[in-house]
């Protein structure tokens, strides 16, 4: 797919699905700007994309600087928000035992980032653009002890249907990831992390885990079809039939 003579803007760029999303627009021609909230990251993944990739730190809690963002981005394609930040233990686990303040944090980066980065973008988008938020698996099957943050991936796929009512003909979808290889689960310590993924990947249908690259492609699928919309999109090696 070719995504010549577009700018493609990723929230949540510096890692991960994000970053594996910006070297798949950028190879597909387009002229991608990376964003999140550590210019350390940014400038290392920066170092892993095409020439004339761009990058602008921004925190996606802070209204006043994603609105900044979108003024300094001018008109563009398309949006994708991929930041999710990292899950405070004390989010997880028994309900009785999780603090409420940390269960807050999960919402503010994955849910409430995303209201604030699609109010300011949407004003910007040019005719046949798209907006993709990430939610997950867990949205629709929860583990019972990350309640929390299963609930803001569902919350994030209500937005999205919401959103692509409200904001059409602008297209807003979402990709729904399994267990994919990002460096949230890459950091775990190796005694840790054999079993683990041994695990993980026994429950999938395809018995591997997921790469980046595999949920970039569906992202770039939804950049790029114009009669998809209000969409979820399950990128989970079967997870969810197993």
């Amino acid at each position: 797919m070719s995504l010549a003579n577009q700018k493609v803007l990723i929230i949540g760029g510096s890692s991960g699905i994000g970053l594996a999303t910006a070297r798949a627009a950028a190879m597909a021609g387009a002229a991608v700007t990376i964003a999140s909230r550590s210019q350390e990251r940014l400038s290392a993944a920066l170092s892993e994309l095409p020439d004339g990739c761009d990058a602008e730190a921004v925190d996606s809690n802070d209204e006043d600087g994603v609105a900044t963002l979108f003024e300094h981005a001018g008109e563009f394609d398309h949006l994708v928000y991929t930041a999710g930040g990292p899950l405070d233990p004390k989010s997880q686990g028994p309900l009785a035992d999780i603090s409420v303040d940390a269960a807050r944090d999960v919402f503010e980066a994955r849910f409430w980032g995303a209201v604030a980065a699609v109010k300011h973008a949407a004003p910007r988008i040019r005719p046949g653009g798209s907006v993709t938020l990430t939610s997950g698996a867990t949205a629709v099957r929860p583990t019972g002890r990350t309640t929390l943050a299963d609930a803001s991936a569902g919350a994030v796929e209500t937005l999205t249907k919401g959103f692509a009512i409200e904001l059409a003909p602008v297209r807003v979808n979402a990709v729904r990831p399994g267990t994919i290889l990002t460096p949230r689960l890459t950091g775990i310590p190796e005694p840790q992390r054999e079993p683990l993924f041994q695990a993980l990947t026994a429950r999938t249908l395809v018995k591997k885990m997921g790469e980046p690259e595999e949920v970039a492609e569906a992202i770039l699928f939804l950049m790029g079809n114009g009669f998809v919309t209000g969409s979820v999109i399950t990128v989970d090696g079967g997870l969810l039939l197993a």
